[in-house]
């Protein structure tokens, strides 16, 4: 008896020994190709610059709009896109629990009655009469089985899982990272919308202003009539500029109520008052370019999606060998329900059960390859992500610092067509020039105008750019 009891505890511990091995190569992180340092634009420095120093992952603080990062907030609280991805991310971690259950046994109760009677000529009559007549059948008890993962398929089928579950999340995040950016972008663009309209207000009233003037003029004998039409012309063409300005403000505000989950109109009168276009820092902290892979979501899904594909090799390489499964059974069984309660009425059954796959047409082997490939295409797309991005980093931080120059520039353009504008209109009023001159320089100042409240506005949304590239926001 101690001699048979040594040998299943050797048994057992060699089972187990084998059990500590799992089928299928081990996940390696890749490494993502990266340089040091990240480029810096060799043009003219702008006033505004990336360095290289820890990453502001509430970047949105920086542009120094209470109204912005209140929107924000509301933004990631309520939007359905967002509590969709969570939802998602919910499933992903409902299915993890549901692999990692396969690792434990099964145990379950229950209890049943029939009344039957059984052939002559057949099956052994339980109740002893020989098929003669019917009996009673009155059975309870608890059975158990479990799956000895002695290959590691099942912790392999766990590990696919758990990497599903972290690509799950790294998309919940790169969806409040994308609502975040989209938040900022849509109320960036509201305020340069809305600035627009204000400098197109202003050149209107300096037409109108400009047209009574001429029309004055023109009954003193001064003015002639082609100065009145083309200063009604050129207030006519101004006027009619303001309505599709005013509509893109009310979209703008729309489109924010929607990422807001409000209905139309919902922030016009929170928003409607114009205010500054926000602008970043001085300093535009970008972090490592190292610290790219562990930042940006779909760096991070990229690899967990890789991550599950291998782990998904090593479940198709698990099914080519035996699946060895522990069952038993205690319960009762008798004829007569007071029976139940006897010391005679006990049942119990205990044993493994093995399955070998002998011949499955190729179908095993087919499985592998198609893992084994949908792990070279997850490689691939690791490496085509991580380059991506590194492009996108690139792109941001060279168009953020052309916007602010571009910007610079318009800045000395409008003083300059301002100056020129007050010179033509004293030059007129002298009589020293022509009207036609006062209505080139009132369009040039609006041309000029526009284009530099537009490059202001797209500063900032350069400066999203470059911070949504970076992977900052979802924390």
């Amino acid at each position: 008896m101690t001699h048979r009891l040594i040998s299943r505890a050797l048994l057992l511990s060699t089972l187990l020994g084998i059990g500590g091995c799992a089928v299928g190569p081990d996940f390696v992180a890749p490494q993502a190709k990266l340089p040091a340092r990240w480029r810096e634009p060799a043009a003219t420095p702008a006033p505004s610059a990336p360095v290289q120093e820890g990453l502001n992952t509430s970047w949105w603080a920086s542009f120094g709009d209470p109204t912005l990062t209140a929107l924000i907030t509301e933004a990631t609280a309520a939007n359905v896109d967002i509590r969709i991805a969570y939802e998602h991310l919910r499933q992903s971690r409902a299915a993890l629990g549901i692999t990692k259950a396969d690792t434990l046994p099964r145990v379950g109760a229950g209890a049943s009655y029939q009344r039957g009677q059984n052939s002559e000529a057949g099956l052994a009559d339980p109740s002893g009469r020989d098929g003669r007549s019917s009996f009673n059948l009155w059975q309870t008890g608890v059975d158990a089985s479990w799956e000895l993962d002695l290959w590691g398929r099942v912790r392999r089928e766990v590990e696919q899982s758990g990497a599903q579950s972290q690509a799950a999340l790294e998309a919940q995040r790169a969806v409040v990272l994308s609502i975040r950016a989209e938040t900022a972008r849509n109320y960036i663009l509201l305020r340069g919308a809305q600035n627009q309209l204000a400098v197109l207000n202003k050149t209107l009233d300096n037409a109108n202003h400009n047209l009574a003037l001429t029309r004055l003029r023109q009954r003193e004998g001064v003015a002639t009539e082609l100065d009145v039409s083309q200063a009604d012309a050129q207030a006519a063409a101004i006027e009619a500029a303001v309505p599709p300005l005013v509509l893109r403000v009310d979209q703008l505000m729309n489109a924010l109520a929607l990422l807001l989950e409000q209905p139309p109109h919902a922030l016009h009168e929170r928003l409607a008052v114009a205010s500054p276009i926000p602008g970043g820092p001085v300093r535009v902290p970008v972090g490592m370019p190292s610290e790219l892979a562990e930042r940006r979501p779909d760096i991070r899904r990229a690899q967990a999606t890789l991550h599950a594909a291998v782990a998904a090799i090593g479940v198709a390489e698990g099914d080519f060998y035996p699946r060895i499964t522990l069952s038993g059974n205690l319960g009762l069984q008798a004829l007569q329900l007071r029976d139940l309660d006897t010391d005679n009425a006990g049942i119990f059954g205990v044993g493994p059960a093995l399955r070998i796959p002998l011949f499955e047409g190729g179908r095993l082997r087919g499985r592998l390859r198609l893992r084994e490939s949908q792990a070279q295409e997850a490689a691939l797309l690791f490496q085509k992500t991580v380059l991506a991005a590194w492009h996108e980093v690139d792109n941001a931080m060279t168009a953020y610092q052309a916007q602010q120059l571009a910007h610079a520039s318009l800045e000395r353009a409008s003083a300059s067509a301002r100056r020129a504008l007050v010179n033509a209109q004293r030059q007129y009023a002298a009589g020293a020039s022509d009207f036609v001159n006062v209505l080139s320089a009132q369009n040039a100042v609006l041309a000029s105008d526009q284009a530099r409240v537009s490059t202001q506005a797209a500063v900032s949304l350069a400066l999203v750019d470059l911070y949504r590239s970076l992977g900052g926001g979802w924390q």
